[in-house]
């Protein structure tokens, strides 16, 4: 069946209003560098459900301190962090979108500065802070790497542990949907690929030992999220280290039906950041899209599917999804440069229905 791109997205018993979600992007605008949303995050998230996305996601939320990436990044690690995000989730879902949160770790690429400042590694003299990782190397900066320890078994239970507590909070917060990211080189990506994941135990060597905590963070999410909402997992389709014993497109559709068995109702799919070595395709219009595409026609379960990667116009969007080639289309850096973005869309599309501005608002549309 071809799939519009103002059709309603039923996923469990939570209904979409469209095929449009906001991506979840970084503000490093915590100001007290103590993870707690700010009237920034409100503003800036709530425009876009004003622009008309069907799923506005927060940036990359952690779950505890050391699995922020810069100091200035979103937590979710306490009850007071849930507070302060429960006005986002609020507005959000007054606006007619589904409020959604990313829940991240950052693993070994955590510790450093923002990236106007420099994405510079932090050491504790500077506010920076030891990062966890499944290995003991750590990420190739330029500069020094913050000290880095590796995770035992204890740790991987405590990562998971700190991903159902947040799962909790944020549902506490009002979110509807709750995402696991395991993509871009941060902490459960680390674990997926065999360039970071040199490990002897049950969480290295293997296909199924390296997936392990990926799956064992979604099910524990899962466990304590409504029967009736979704959980979406971000992975990276493949590292673009062809040259290297690395994460693929054919592991990826492997672990997205593994994903589904363990509750994940939508694979987010983007691509690398593993490894400053990667080497990326051309990019451009779609040019991450195939990778949704093969994940979508290739699983067994029937897992949904979500697109990223250069999808900057409307028709873009519309064809990514009425092609059947995803079944959300996912905007990321377009919905910095338009906060309005779905609406437009419908409006060029000629949705009649879908291109309903707020009241305040229509008398310019």
């Amino acid at each position: 069946m071809t799939l519009e791109l103002f059709t309603e997205l039923e996923l469990r018993e939570t209904s979409v209003p469209n095929r449009v979600m906001v991506s979840p992007m970084c503000q490093y605008s915590c100001e007290d560098r103590d993870g707690l949303a700010t009237d920034w995050h409100l503003v800036h998230l709530g425009s876009r459900a004003v622009g008309g996305a069907g799923i506005v996601m927060t940036e990359a939320t952690a779950v505890e301190p050391r699995g922020r990436i810069a100091p200035e990044d979103l937590g979710i690690w306490s009850d007071e962090h849930a507070e302060a995000l429960a006005p986002v989730a609020e507005f959000v879902r007054g606006q007619g979108s589904v409020p959604a949160i990313q829940l991240a770790h950052a693993g070994r690429k955590g510790s450093k500065t923002r990236p106007w400042d420099g994405s510079r590694p932090l050491q504790p003299d500077e506010g920076g802070w030891e990062t966890v990782a499944p290995t003991d190397e750590p990420y190739p900066y330029d500069g020094m790497a913050p000290d880095q320890r590796r995770m035992d078994q204890d740790d991987v239970e405590d990562v998971i542990d700190s991903f159902a507590a947040a799962a909790e909070r944020a549902l506490a917060a009002g979110f509807e949907v709750a995402e696991v990211h395991a993509a871009h080189g941060y902490l459960l990506h680390e674990f997926l690929s065999p360039v970071t994941n040199d490990r002897e135990d049950d969480y290295g060597g293997s296909f199924e030992n390296r997936t392990r905590i990926v799956r064992e963070v979604t099910r524990a999410v899962r466990e304590v999220w409504p029967d009736d909402e979704p959980v979406f997992v971000r992975i990276s389709a493949t590292d673009w280290l062809p040259d290297r014993d690395s994460w693929t497109v054919e592991q990826s559709i492997r672990l997205a039906d593994l994903l589904a068995e363990n509750g994940a109702d939508l694979i987010d799919v983007s691509a690398g950041g593993i490894h400053p070595d990667q080497q990326l395709p051309r990019t451009g219009p779609n040019y991450q899209v195939r990778y949704a595409e093969h994940i979508r026609e290739e699983t067994e379960s029937g897992v949904a599917v979500g697109a990223v990667g250069g999808i900057t116009t409307p028709e873009q969007a519309a064809a990514v999804v009425g092609n059947g080639r995803a079944d959300l289309a996912i905007v990321g850096r377009q919905h910095l440069r338009d906060p309005y973005f779905a609406l437009h869309a419908a409006d060029e599309l000629d949705e009649e229905e879908a291109a309903k501005p707020p009241i305040q608002y229509r008398r310019a549309f």
